[in-house]
């Protein structure tokens, strides 16, 4: 039995994956930033467009990021302090409206 993903989050999931970076020596491209997402001591590193930072949604994770991190973020960027899959999946919706 196979899993059908939609066609629509298959490609958002390929797009942020392009964004993913493992290493924290790839330089960002103009237009976007690094921010780093997950909970406890897994984070993973995605280069996002800036265009993200006025969306309500992503807004609303900058605003859990100020109140864990204050402007002290222990990986030295953005530290975004949410379920990657989450992330993820608002990305994703972020990637389809614009």
């Amino acid at each position: 039995m196979a899993i059908r993903v939609p066609r629509v989050l298959q490609s958002s999931k390929q797009i942020l994956k392009s964004f993913s970076h493992s290493s924290n020596n790839v330089d960002v491209p103009k237009g976007h930033l690094a921010v780093y997402v997950g909970e406890k001591l897994q984070k993973r590193r995605f280069v996002v467009p800036v265009t993200y930072l006025s969306h309500p949604s992503f807004q609303n994770l900058l605003r859990e990021a100020e109140e864990e991190f204050g402007f002290d973020h222990p990986m030295g960027g953005l530290t975004i302090p949410c379920n990657e899959q989450i992330f993820i999946d608002l990305a994703s919706r972020l990637n389809t409206s614009s």
